[in-house]
């Protein structure tokens, strides 16, 4: 009898193993040691991304252009024009709290379009492996008439060349324990910071002060006083480089010892 049972225990155990793996695992749900010296280099989209390393390009309002060294591409929040462009993305995501954020008419060519709004009965639940980048989603609560529209928001994360990147979407609440649970490590992280359609701004600041993230992206400013606003409320923790153009190429290993903002310049994508 033992044989037997140790033969269905292993055969068991295979077939555990299997299933489990189907998924690929999140490795942002770690810690990481950063070492200091981020390199901000200009580079245009359509050159190729150093070894090891991720661009982005902050394209308008809360749209970038996340590439990889394989030459892999998602945009966040896409609302359907990127500019003179005919780069064809391989994943955007979207989300629906306001119409900035999303297209009920993407463009047919591109292959992984991830709706980050959902419901109570029916959540996105998305874990997109391109083998060279990993998108998943993370639910939050939006604003609506009447209360609050549970899973109205999804934060993304995409892990690309060792690195943990989020985009926030369009926070309304602090995240909750479980949510910075399942969204684990950011090194990178881009924040909306007008403080009034999404999170207000001392709620967004502790936010971004919980994650730690060691280079934060504002985006959704809404001009140079919100924008200037946010920057000045964080500066005591945070130190501020302002990029000066659109794109930044970042890898694990040039990530800065210091939690730095990093100010880009929203630009379409030319020709």
């Amino acid at each position: 009898m033992r044989p037997l049972l140790l033969a269905a225990s292993l055969v068991l155990l295979s077939v555990t193993s299997a299933v489990a793996q189907d998924r690929r695992p999140s490795h942002c749900i770690s810690l990481v040691q950063n070492t200091p010296g981020l390199e901000v280099i200009p580079a245009s989209y359509r050159e190729p991304v150093p070894e090891y390393s991720v661009r982005i390009s902050y394209i308008d309002h809360s749209m970038f252009l996340i590439q990889t060294e394989g030459g892999l591409s998602a945009v966040t929040d896409y609302n359907g024009f990127l500019g003179p462009t005919d780069l064809v993305p391989d994943v955007v995501t979207m989300n629906n709290a306001h119409s900035t954020h999303w297209t009920s008419l993407p463009d047919p060519q591109i292959p992984n379009v991830l709706e980050g709004w959902g419901t109570v009965d029916n959540p996105q639940d998305h874990h997109l492996d391109l083998g060279e980048m990993l998108v998943r989603n993370v639910h939050t609560d939006t604003r609506s008439y009447g209360g609050a529209r549970e899973n109205g928001n999804s934060i993304f994360v995409f892990e690309v060349a060792g690195l943990c990147v989020g985009h926030l979407g369009h926070l309304h609440h602090a995240p909750t324990d479980d949510q910075v649970a399942a969204i684990g490590r950011l090194d990178v992280v881009m924040a909306a910071v007008d403080g009034g359609l999404t999170l207000d701004l001392p709620t967004m600041i502790e936010t971004l002060q919980r994650f730690r993230s060691s280079v934060v992206i504002p985006m959704h400013w809404f001009g140079r006083v919100n924008l200037d606003r946010f920057v000045e409320g964080m500066s005591e923790d945070f130190a501020v480089e302002r990029v000066g153009g659109p794109s930044l190429e970042i890898s694990l290993r040039s990530l800065p010892d210091r939690p730095t903002i990093m100010v880009l310049e929203p630009a379409f994508l030319p020709e």
